[in-house]
């Protein structure tokens, strides 16, 4: 295996069922990407097709949106330039399954031909896309094996635990996030449209709110405890700016395994971060020398139903409060 591996995520701002522009803002930042020698690239959730926008969307429409992994027209642009530019490229899509379902994926394509998709395992954005019910992990050319977890799915901590422990040593993790509405009280909240809007006349003030409470200041309550705690490098993307009615914070970074961050923005822009992994820090880091340490036979609860569990769109927009856990 390398002992290093070079790195990008990219946050930028898709346009709502505009493939064609998406896809050629995406090739913009792979040329980039070639240019800066980039081994693996990794691009937002649903940044091919737009998000926040399919809520609204008839089960016809997200049909329309969707395609096939086998010959998506999308992947046939991409997969070429992975293979060109000896690079991994993780985009995200609507999936239309051999099933018949929707799913909110995440394809991850290798210079090798090779092609990897993970299916949301936690899917809100549309009563008509389903639940992926794996988890994904793979090699690559470098000896490197990576996990992908989408948004949400890194928000269970159980998800990223099993990433690891099947073996992952990169996260990558698409999002859509940031200035969303949360019911919680000290949780996510909207930014401002208009901080948006003006943001090249007070730059300033739009980047004061992607560096607060509802930006930056929510991924630091967790983010860097999924790395440090399993042991991994995780690349996050996200979109920014306006995405339907809500503000995404972008704030495109990557962890190291002790929780660091090694690279990040919070330009109210479309923007690339890189970083250079130094994949050696893995084995004698805080969290993958504690899993060592793990007991299995106290964890069975983990895998027990207790009853109150929700299906994600109940549980992402119940407006009930939690029941209280334990017997």
């Amino acid at each position: 295996m390398t002992t290093s591996l070079r790195a990008a995520t990219v946050q930028f701002q898709h346009r709502a069922n505009d493939k064609n522009y998406n896809l050629s803002v995406m090739e913009g930042f792979i040329a980039r990407a070639a240019a800066e020698q980039i081994q693996v690239l990794t691009f937002p959730e649903m940044c091919i097709t737009g998000y926040w926008h399919v809520r609204h969307l008839s089960a016809g429409e997200i049909g329309a949106l969707a395609e096939p992994i086998a010959d998506s027209p999308s992947l046939a642009r991409i997969r070429p330039l992975s293979e060109r530019y000896n690079m991994a490229i993780g985009v995200g899509l609507i999936e239309l399954g051999e099933d018949g379902n929707y799913y909110n994926a995440y394809a991850v394509c290798l210079p090798d031909g090779g092609l990897h998709v993970h299916r949301k395992l936690h899917a809100f954005e549309h009563e008509a896309i389903a639940s992926g019910d794996s988890f994904t992990l793979f090699d690559t050319p470098w000896g490197v094996r990576m996990g992908v977890l989408i948004c949400w799915d890194n928000n269970l901590v159980e998800n990223v635990r099993a990433t690891a422990l099947l073996g992952a040593d990169v996260l990558l993790a698409p999002h859509q996030t940031g200035g969303t509405h949360s019911r919680s009280p000290h949780g996510m909240k909207p930014i401002p449209l208009a901080l948006w809007q003006q943001r090249k006349e007070h730059p300033a003030a739009i980047e004061e709110a992607f560096r607060g409470e509802h930006g930056r200041g929510w991924l630091m309550r967790w983010l860097p405890a999924r790395a440090h705690d399993n042991g991994l490098f995780i690349l996050f993307s996200n979109g920014v700016g306006r995405d339907d009615d809500e503000v995404r914070t972008g704030n495109a970074m990557i962890l190291d395994p002790y929780g660091r961050i090694l690279a990040e923005t919070w330009a109210a822009e479309d923007k690339m971060v890189i970083a250079d992994l130094d994949l050696s820090l893995i084995p004698l880091s805080t969290g993958r020398r504690w899993i060592h340490g793990r007991r299995p036979a106290l964890y069975g609860i983990l895998t027990e139903p207790q009853g109150y569990e929700r299906d994600a769109r109940s549980a992402r927009f119940s407006s009930q409060p939690a029941q209280k856990l334990g017997k």
